[in-house]
C-alpha cells in the first residue's frame, strides 16, 4: 500500500477517492519504562523505552488504515496525517491516529 503525506503520488493519477480512512493505537505506560524514563531524564538521553512504544503505536495505527483502505478497495492512502495524544487518568496512556484518503490510482 502506498502511504503519502502528499496530496498526491509522484507518476501517477488519482482516479477515485474513497473517503477517508484511520487507524488508531493506545499504549500504556508501564511502570518499569516511566521509572527508567525518569531516570533518562535526570541524568540526560533519550527515553529508548517511549520512543519504542511510539514507534509500534504509529506502526500499528499505521497498518490499520491501510488496512481499511485495502478492503475498500484502495491502492493508496494519501494526505496521510498522525496524531498523539495522551488520554486516561493522570495522562496514562499515549493514543496515535493515522488518517488519510483512501484512492485508486490510473
Amino acid at each position: 500500500m502506498i502511504t503519502s503525506t502528499t496530496h498526491t503520488v509522484p507518476g501517477r493519477e488519482v482516479v477515485e477517492s474513497l473517503g477517508v480512512v484511520s487507524g488508531e493505537a493506545i499504549i500504556g505506560a508501564h511502570i518499569f519504562r516511566d521509572f527508567f524514563a525518569g531516570i533518562s531524564n535526570i541524568i540526560g538521553g533519550r527515553a529508548g523505552g517511549y520512543e519504542k512504544a511510539l514507534r509500534q503505536a504509529r506502526d500499528i495505527a499505521l497498518q490499520e488504515m491501510c488496512d481499511e483502505a485495502r478492503a475498500r478497495g484502495g491502492e493508496a492512502v494519501i494526505g496521510v496525517d498522525l496524531d498523539y495524544e495522551t488520554l486516561g487518568a493522570d495522562n496514562g496512556m499515549m493514543m496515535v491516529t493515522a488518517s488519510g484518503t483512501a484512492v485508486r490510482l490510473g
